[in-house]
């Protein structure tokens, strides 16, 4: 089975950041566009998959350790997507956030690790500007065996507070 699957998965630093639906409008104007898209979601969830398949007219599937054990995570993603032009993951609460008293086991950056998958952040800027970068530079180096491709400014106020929301984020050369 080949590896080669274009993919992302769609994190953040906590819940109530914008993940579902940045994720599931990705996937639907991907599939709009033309793209046949996969979604997943990280742990057992019913009810994100389904917002899934109405954005892609594709099953949405689920990626989750426990169920499946780390080693079927990718096969999983792979054998969920083949014949689809790339997979969209929808990570559950914060990216590192995982069950509790482990090392972030079942964690959205455990799974992101597991599928050799780039993470994209979706960060709430509503309430800060320069912090941040701060924030955002902590989520990149926590574990830096996860790749942090790139970041989504959700809710942002204006576009001078994006200005200054990007120049920090330069700055920290982030």
């Amino acid at each position: 089975m080949s590896t080669h699957l274009p993919r992302l998965v769609v994190a953040a630093p906590a819940s109530g950041h914008g993940k579902t639906t940045i994720a599931t409008g990705l996937m639907a104007a991907l599939s709009r566009s033309g793209h046949r898209v996969s979604g997943h979601k990280v742990g057992p969830d019913y009810i994100d998959p389904g917002y899934h398949e109405l954005a892609t007219g594709l099953p949405g599937r689920n990626l989750d350790p426990h169920l499946a054990g780390e080693e079927r995570l990718l096969p999983l993603l792979l054998h969920g997507a083949a014949g689809s032009d790339l997979a969209v993951v929808e990570g559950v609460m914060g990216l590192h956030d995982g069950m509790l008293g482990t090392d972030g086991y079942a964690s959205t950056a455990h799974v992101a690790r597991a599928t050799h998958s780039p993470v994209v952040l979706v960060v709430d800027v509503s309430s800060a500007s320069r912090s941040i970068a701060a924030l955002v530079h902590g989520m990149v180096t926590f574990d830096t065996s996860v790749r942090v491709a790139g970041v989504i400014l959700n809710k942002v106020g204006s576009t001078r507070h994006a200005d200054e929301v990007v120049r920090a984020l330069e700055c920290g050369h982030l």
